[in-house]
C-alpha cells in the first residue's frame, strides 16, 4: 500500500530499511548551532545562533529537521526532510525556509563527511567527537564553478 496514494494496493514491493537508512542516524538529536556569516572580504559577518532538532519521521525512513534562530538581528528557521531513495541510489534534502524558499540538494556521504550539492550552494558537514559535533562550511557560487564561503557554523549535540 502506498500511503500517498490513499489505500490503493500496489504491485511494487514495499521499501525495506537498510544500511543507507541507518546511516542517517548520525543526524538524530538536538543541536545548538553557533557561527557567523562570512562577508565578501572573508571577514566574519553577523552571528548565527540556532536550535536544530533532527528526528526520524514516521516509518523511520526519513529525517525531519526543524531549525529556529537568528542570523544577526533577523529571525530565521526552516524544515528539512532528508532521505535515501532506493530507486536513484541517492540521498536528497528538501529544505523549506522561513522566507518561503525551497532548496533541493543532493547529499553525498563519505565516512564522517556529508556534502550537500544544490544549484548554487554547497555545504560540507564534518562529524567529529563521536558524532556529537558538526562543523559546517556553507559556500555559494555565482558562476557555477567558483565557490565562495558564505557561512561557517558548529553544531554541538545537547542530548
Amino acid at each position: 500500500m502506498a500511503v500517498n496514494r490513499g489505500t490503493e494496493h500496489s504491485d511494487s514491493e514495499r521499501p525495506k530499511r537498510g544500511p543507507q537508512h541507518d546511516a542517517l542516524d548520525v543526524w538524530v538529536g538536538r543541536w545548538i548551532n553557533e557561527g557567523h556569516v562570512i562577508n565578501e572580504d572573508g571577514s566574519p559577518g553577523p552571528a548565527i545562533t540556532t536550535s536544530d532538532v533532527y528526528e526520524r519521521g514516521p516509518g523511520g525512513f526519513f529525517i525531519v529537521h526543524s531549525a529556529y534562530g537568528r542570523i544577526g538581528e533577523f529571525g530565521v528557521g526552516g524544515t528539512e526532510i532528508i532521505g535515501y531513495d532506493e530507486t536513484s541510489g541517492a540521498y536528497t534534502s528538501h529544505f523549506f525556509d522561513s522566507q518561503g524558499s525551497v532548496t533541493v540538494s543532493r547529499l553525498v556521504a563519505k565516512d564522517d563527511t556529508w556534502t550537500y550539492y544544490g544549484d548554487t550552494t554547497r555545504s560540507t558537514v564534518e562529524f567529529s567527537d563521536g558524532h556529537r559535533v558538526q562543523t559546517v562550511l556553507h559556500e555559494r557560487t555565482d558562476d557555477g564553478t567558483t565557490y565562495k564561503p558564505s557561512m561557517k557554523v558548529t553544531l554541538i549535540k545537547v542530548e
